[in-house]
Order: C-alpha cells, then sequence, then structure tokens
C-alpha cells in the first residue's frame, strides 16, 4: 500500500485576513480569522463551499476505493435486524432496522415472540422530507397508553417534544419546542404530566416546566431554575417510577432535589446543599434513597438515606481507590453497580442481605455495561459486552443462579471474527505514568515494525473510552493496518485521579500520553513509526491538533472530526454554547494561570510553519459543540502557513447537521468510508 499524499488539484481557497484584536490577559492577541465566526455573512459560507470543493475532488478521485469500503460496510451488517426484545410492564419493546431504510422503527407485542407487532414509532417515516433527523427520547408513559418522543431536524441540538396516543397512533395536539435533550424528561405517576428541560440562549438546560396534557404548553409551570451558568439542569424518574429528580450538576459539584411521582404539582424536596467538589446522584431503592457521591471519597462511594430524610447518609459500599464506582442502579432486591477498576469496565451486585458478586468476562480489553433493564422486579440483569474483537453482545446473567445466557450477538455476514486478534500493552509517559494502548489487527498482519497505523485517543471529560467493536475499522485491518486506542489522562479510565492529572492546568498530559502511546506502538513492531496515523473528535480533535503541532513529524497522516482547535477564544466567549459550564474542565482564560497556560496548548494559537502531515478536518454548520468557526479558523490558519501544498489539507462541512454529522446510518457509514479512504490514501 502506497501512500498518496498528492493535494487536491482544485483551486485552493485562500481566506481573507481581517483585522480583529482580542484582548487577553496575557496580552492583545490578532486573529485575522474571527470573521469566520459569523454565519450570516455570504463570505463565511462561499469559504466553507469553496473547501467542500476541495475535499469532494480528493475524493471523487478516489470515488472507487469510497465506494469499495462503504460496500464492505454494508456487507457487514445485516441490515434488516431486530434488537433483543425488553419486557416493559404488559408490552415487550424493541427497534429494528430495515434494509434499505435510514432510521430505526420501535415497536412492541404482548409476548415475547409478537414484540414487533405493533409499530409505535417509524423514524422513517417521521424523516421523510428532511435532510437530518435525530430522535432523542423515547420513553412510553407509566400505564403505556402513551409515548413521549423528541426529535431535532437540523442537528442544533433543539428538540420538539410530542405525545403519541399508543392506541390511535396519533400525536396529541401537544407539542413542545425547543427542549433540551441533556435536560432529560420525565412522567408523573398518573400519566398527566410531563417534565422537561428549556436551554438558556448558551444552550445550557436550566429550567424545568411541568406540562398538563391537554393545555396549552402557554400554561406550562416553571417548576425549577438554575441561576449558575456553570451547571447544567435535568430531570429524570427514578428506576422504581415512584419519584421524579432534579439534578443540578456542573463539573465539579451538584445538587439534587426530589418529588414523589403520585404528588407532580408539589414543591421539590432539596436533598443536600451544594458543597464546593462534592459532587452526589440519587436514586430510589424501596424503602431508602441510594446515593452515589465523591465525599470524602474521590473515586465516590455507595451511601443511603431514610426517604424522610434523604440528606442523612450512611455508608454502604466504602470509597476504593482507583476503583471508581460510575453509576448505581436499583432494583427491589439488588443494586447494580458500574466501575472501572485497572482500565477494565465492571458490574458489580449488591444484595440486600450485604453479598456482593462481580460479573467476570476476562482480562481482554473489553467493554461492559448494563443493557435495558426497566423491570424493577427482575431477577435477571441484562448486560451487553464487546472487544475489539467481539461484536456486542446482549447477555441475561442470572441473579439466583449466576447462569450468564447469550440472547443476541449483533450479526456481522461475511466476516470472520477468527482473523483479528488484540492485546493490551502499556506506554511510559513522560513522568514515568503507564497509559494503557489497546491494539487490534489481523492475525496475518506481522509484528515487525513495517505495518502503518492508526492511533485514537479521546482524554477529556474522564469520559472513559472501553474498546468497542467496529465493523468499519476491519476494511483498514482487512488492508495491514493496525489500529490502536490509547487512553490518556482526562479519561476515567484508571480512576478520578487519571482525570484530574489530565484538565485544567495538566492539560498537556493528554496530548503527551497519546504522544508516548503513539512513539510505544512504533517501538514494540506493531507499527511502523514512519506510518502512522492519528484520529480523534470533539475535544479528541483538540487532542489531535495539539498532537500535530507538538509533534508534527511523528504523524504521517491525521482525522481532526469537529475538533475542538480555538480554546482560547472559545472558552473566553460566555455567550457560546457550553462555555461557562465548561471553565472547570479546561479553565477560565480570562485569568492567570489558566490564559498562559491555555494559550501554551491551543491548536489554533500555535499553529507554525512546519512539514504537517496529510489531514482531513470535519465541521457541522449547526453544531452546537463546537461552533463551525473553529474547524475552519483553524484549516485557514493552517494555509497561511505553507500546510497543505505538498500533502492533503482537507475542510469538509456538513451544511445541515450538527456535531455528530450525518443522521442517518447510510450516510453515516458513507462518511466514514470517506474517513478511511482518506487514512488509506496518506498512510
Amino acid at each position: 500500500m502506497d501512500a498518496d499524499t498528492a493535494p487536491p488539484s482544485a483551486t485552493i481557497p485562500v481566506a481573507p485576513r481581517k483585522a480583529h484584536t482580542w484582548d487577553r490577559p496575557t496580552g492583545p492577541v490578532d486573529d485575522p480569522y474571527a470573521w469566520l465566526r459569523d454565519r450570516e455573512d455570504p463570505e463565511t459560507i462561499a469559504y466553507l463551499t469553496a473547501e467542500n470543493v476541495v475535499a469532494d475532488e480528493f475524493f471523487a478521485q478516489r470515488t472507487e476505493l469510497v465506494e469499495t469500503i462503504f460496500g464492505e460496510i454494508r456487507r457487514r451488517v445485516q441490515e434488516t435486524d431486530d434488537s433483543v426484545p425488553v419486557r416493559h410492564g404488559p408490552w415487550w419493546y424493541v427497534s429494528r432496522t430495515v434494509e434499505g431504510l435510514a432510521y430505526p422503527v420501535f415497536c412492541r407485542g404482548a409476548s415475547l415472540e409478537s414484540a414487533t407487532e405493533h409499530v409505535i414509532l417509524d423514524c422513517n417515516a417521521e424523516a421523510e422530507g428532511h435532510d437530518f433527523f435525530d430522535v432523542h427520547a423515547v420513553e412510553p408513559s407509566p400505564d403505556h397508553r402513551l409515548l413521549a418522543w423528541s426529535s431535532d431536524l437540523t442537528g442544533a441540538e433543539r428538540y420538539t417534544l410530542r405525545v403519541r396516543d399508543l392506541e390511535t397512533g396519533v400525536d396529541r395536539p401537544d407539542e413542545l419546542t425547543g427542549t433540551s435533550s441533556w435536560g432529560g424528561l420525565a412522567w408523573s405517576g398518573d400519566g398527566e404530566w410531563v417534565f422537561y428541560a428549556r436551554p438558556d440562549p448558551a444552550m445550557r438546560p436550566y429550567q424545568i416546566w411541568r406540562h398538563r396534557l391537554g393545555t396549552a404548553t402557554e400554561d406550562d409551570e416553571l417548576v425549577h431554575e438554575e441561576p449558575d451558568e456553570r451547571s447544567f439542569l435535568g430531570v429524570s424518574a427514578t428506576r422504581s417510577t415512584g419519584w421524579i429528580v432534579f439534578h443540578s450538576a456542573s463539573k465539579t459539584s451538584s445538587q439534587v432535589w426530589v418529588l414523589p411521582a403520585n404528588d407532580p404539582t408539589g414543591r421539590p424536596r432539596q436533598v443536600r446543599p451544594r458543597t464546593e467538589d462534592v459532587e452526589y446522584s440519587v436514586d430510589h431503592w424501596g424503602d431508602r434513597f441510594v446515593v452515589l457521591t465523591n465525599l470524602d471519597a474521590p473515586d465516590f462511594r455507595i451511601m443511603t438515606a431514610p426517604l424522610d430524610r434523604p440528606g442523612e447518609w450512611d455508608e454502604l459500599l466504602a470509597h476504593v481507590e482507583g476503583r471508581r464506582f460510575t453509576s448505581a442502579e436499583p432494583f427491589a432486591d439488588h443494586l447494580v453497580l458500574h466501575e472501572w477498576n485497572e482500565a477494565q469496565p465492571r458490574i458489580r451486585v449488591v444484595f440486600r442481605d450485604g453479598r456482593q458478586e462481580l460479573l467476570d468476562f476476562g482480562a481482554e480489553p473489553h467493554d461492559l455495561e448494563l443493557g435495558a433493564n426497566p423491570e424493577w422486579e427482575a431477577t435477571a440483569l441484562r448486560v451487553t459486552y464487546q472487544s475489539l474483537t467481539t461484536p456486542a453482545s446482549v447477555y441475561d446473567h442470572d441473579l439466583g443462579t449466576g447462569e450468564r445466557v447469550l440472547r443476541k450477538r449483533t450479526p456481522t455476514p461475511n466476516v470472520d471474527l477468527e482473523s483479528y486478534t488484540s492485546e493490551r500493552t502499556w506506554a511510559t509517559a513522560d513522568d514515568g505514568s503507564l497509559v494503557p494502548v489497546d491494539v487490534v489487527r489481523h492475525v496475518d498482519t506481522p509484528v515487525d515494525g513495517s505495518a502503518p497505523g492508526v492511533v485514537y485517543a479521546y482524554g477529556s471529560y474522564e469520559s472513559s473510552l472501553p474498546p468497542w467493536f467496529s465493523v468499519a475499522r476491519l476494511s483498514l485491518l482487512d488492508r495491514g493496518i493496525v489500529w490502536c486506542l490509547v487512553h490518556p489522562r482526562g479519561g476515567g479510565e484508571l480512576g478520578r485521579r487519571w482525570y484530574l492529572d489530565g484538565k485544567l492546568l495538566n492539560k498537556r498530559n493528554t496530548f503527551t500520553d497519546t504522544i508516548a502511546g503513539a512513539e510505544h506502538v512504533a517501538a514494540g513492531g506493531w507499527v511502523d513509526g514512519n506510518r502512522l496515523g492519528l484520529r480523534g473528535g470533539s475535544a479528541g480533535g483538540l487532542l489531535v491538533g495539539a498532537c500535530l503541532v507538538m509533534r508534527p513529524e511523528l504523524f504521517a497522516s491525521a482525522v481532526a472530526e469537529v475538533p475542538f482547535v480555538d480554546v482560547v477564544s472559545t472558552m473566553s466567549d460566555a455567550t457560546l454554547p457550553l462555555t461557562a459550564n465548561e471553565w472547570e474542565e479546561w479553565g477560565d482564560p480570562r485569568e492567570e494561570p489558566y490564559a498562559s497556560y491555555m494559550l501554551g496548548y491551543s491548536p489554533y494559537d500555535n499553529t507554525h510553519e512546519a512539514e504537517y502531515p496529510a489531514l482531513y478536518v470535519t465541521a457541522g454548520l449547526n453544531d452546537p459543540r463546537v461552533s463551525f468557526h473553529e474547524p475552519a479558523k483553524w484549516v485557514a490558519r493552517l494555509r497561511s502557513v505553507g500546510a497543505g501544498v505538498d500533502r492533503p489539507l482537507l475542510l469538509r462541512t456538513e451544511m445541515g447537521a450538527g456535531h455528530g454529522g450525518p443522521s442517518g446510518r447510510y450516510d453515516a457509514w458513507r462518511d466514514e468510508a470517506r474517513t478511511l479512504t482518506f487514512l488509506l490514501a496518506t498512510l
């Protein structure tokens, strides 16, 4: 496989430089591409369109490979398929996909065998006539007569919430526009009220409202408002459906109120007032509340509290350093905990009599998540397992006998799973910290330093990135590319300390850990150090940008998807979506020492003349999380310092989508085929 690094022949757009100065604690900074922030300016759209022409020509010249990979992805998917039916009240619910249709169809039936009998929401029908469609909430009412569902038609993540009568299949007149997906929703116990979140102009969910079915939305009542611009406010029902929980959380602290679900017009009761650096969440466990908190427990512990005194906590499960509890799910007779330990996810079951059971899925790096478990009285626990070499597999684990039954493994036609192998290795960071790296390759790919490789990483928000199976990735592995998942600091794979050591004034560790991982797989012979690619998205796109400006010579190719690269300018503007909420993650660049530190790694501010690798950058015009102008400005600056002359530099903006790119599965597969084509062409 020879790298095809010739840039496109189409006229390369040159973004005009226009005088603009930012006043910062570090001094005035010129930003000649600040004008690209204005999406209403025809010149901005013209520039994005011109860049799209360049990118489209690159892929048009490689149409055969794009179409080949798209076909490979499609052939590895069983296009008409059903999820494992889930018992919920008197019904069995299931989602299905149909060959040729882009979106799922939600169904239910009175028995396991008839779960697909009644269509309750056909997303294909709802998406008809729209270029973009995303469904978020699909929530039956407690009596299963109604369905609350929400959709977004632009990618801007402002959802319209509707209520469907499941007997007639017709949506009721109730239509709540501009709701926040981040804020959640909850039904009252009698199914007569819906609680939902509204966002402020910066997209922060800050108000919870209650709507009585059949009344005008103008009559909706404000239940709670969160004035702190650093905090998101959300609403949800407990697993028991007995309580409604209002949860306000910043990146470092939280506060909870509870309301009986059978008293929807009542006043929520505060559990505990907010305390700096204390996080907690609450759920209902029969005769008590269960609390997950980091109070005096960096990796969290489990507490319980009486229903009439929810702020009085007693310890149920103690803190263990390095064992990070991430969720607590109560059932009638047991409590299910999700945790991370030594960069592996685990599920722990705690019974009311004090017994514990740890579900063991072996030592191979894997993902293990709780599946759909809506039944309060369930005696079997549904979990989903996958790894780099095993497709998503749904198991039912009997809590009485310990027997585990495989209900379904995602079909992968035309795939020989035995052809792939994975392993975990550990890179040594600059300060001696050991960084986990998961490696997957085709069994015929030698470990002799001759194979090209792709490094993938994220490393922010304490998000743990477990190894996952991808049919698209097989198109790389089958062509001899080795894929490496680095788990740098800033993620949560090794506990809260791993996260803290990769945020705020420790953020550079995220980038140097990734570089260490890349150098490690090259030194270990898994990959050829001269044919190494790098890929990441969103905050992972920041990682890509930072690594490139720090070590441009290390990588031959890179993909930065919707990258957060203009760190200082974005985090200085509190009117932009998410900014204020993010100060506790990145720092506030309007103040020292954060101003100087963030300026030191922000890719846009540190782009300089260098031999940059081939680079493919994506953006979404309607993206509310990473504004389109960040990747656009970065590419303009890269071009201004000579990048893209000898190697491809592409910017492709989805003009009708948001942060997640195209919404339909076929468009998403083709999008992925383009990305893999770029990597194959440039490594």
